[in-house]
């Protein structure tokens, strides 16, 4: 299915069918203002795990993948390794590079473009891009969120960063809960299916379980087997209610 959309929306091009380009600029700022603004909380929760301001700041600027980073710092004001917290981001973010099969042939960029596209390839871009019926739309929607939201992620981070010097002592005031706070308020939205909500329900008992029995990090690289396990159990399940594959039948 996913496949016929995207030939579909590969040979449609720009045959008129899109929304027009300023819609698809006032949704692209929508998304790229509203995710943009919870960069102030990552560079409060980076510095109240002990990050510098360069460190806190070059995270967004050359990682900028919101979940990643939070998992990074939130593994390391819990006490993990630098090892185990970078694993937790890495399997985190190896998420858009499922993204960017998809939008390499929706956006079909030159080829000079792409090293530097690849970096905007995240979450909000995948998604605006890929709601657009004609390349053109998608393109405009990958430009306007990609560049909204480095740029005003990057400044809220600054801003973030800055003002828990100010303040000092961050759990003090509750600042420690902001970074697991906006990591499920984006992930929310994503759990639309059954199987997704059983996936980040197992993988959510695996960390709170394992977490006062494993070291700090560890338990974020347990729960991702959550994913293969669920689909395993609805494999089996599947099988012995006789729903196999035509040809096996």
């Amino acid at each position: 299915m996913a496949t016929e959309r995207t030939a579909t929306l590969t040979d449609s091009r720009d045959d008129g069918g899109g929304k027009p380009d300023g819609a698809v600029v006032r949704d692209a700022l929508g998304v790229g203002i509203a995710v943009g603004l919870s960069g102030f909380a990552f560079g409060v929760t980076s510095a109240g795990s002990g990050l510098t301001l360069l460190q806190t700041c070059a995270l967004s600027l050359l990682v900028f993948t919101g979940a990643s980073q939070f998992a990074l710092v939130g593994a390391l004001a819990a006490g993990g390794s630098p090892f185990t917290a970078a694993a937790g981001a890495f399997f985190l973010g190896v998420r858009n590079a499922f993204y960017g099969l998809r939008l390499s042939q929706l956006l079909a960029l030159p080829r000079a473009v792409r090293p530097f596209a690849a970096q905007w390839v995240i979450d909000e871009t995948a998604a605006v891009s890929l709601a657009q019926p004609t390349r053109r739309g998608a393109r405009i929607g990958f430009l306007v969120t990609g560049l909204s939201l480095y740029l005003l992620w990057n400044l809220t981070t600054l801003l973030g960063a800055l003002g828990a010097e100010a303040i000092g002592d961050t759990d003090a005031w509750g600042l420690d809960a902001a970074g697991p706070a906006v990591f499920l308020a984006l992930l929310a939205p994503m759990l639309r299916t059954g199987t997704e909500r059983t996936v980040a329900g197992l993988a959510v008992l695996l960390g709170l379980g394992l977490l006062p029995v494993l070291p700090a990090g560890v338990p974020v690289l347990v729960a991702a087997l959550a994913a293969p396990a669920v689909l395993w159990a609805q494999g089996r399940r599947s099988t012995s209610r006789g729903d196999a594959p035509e040809e096996d039948r």
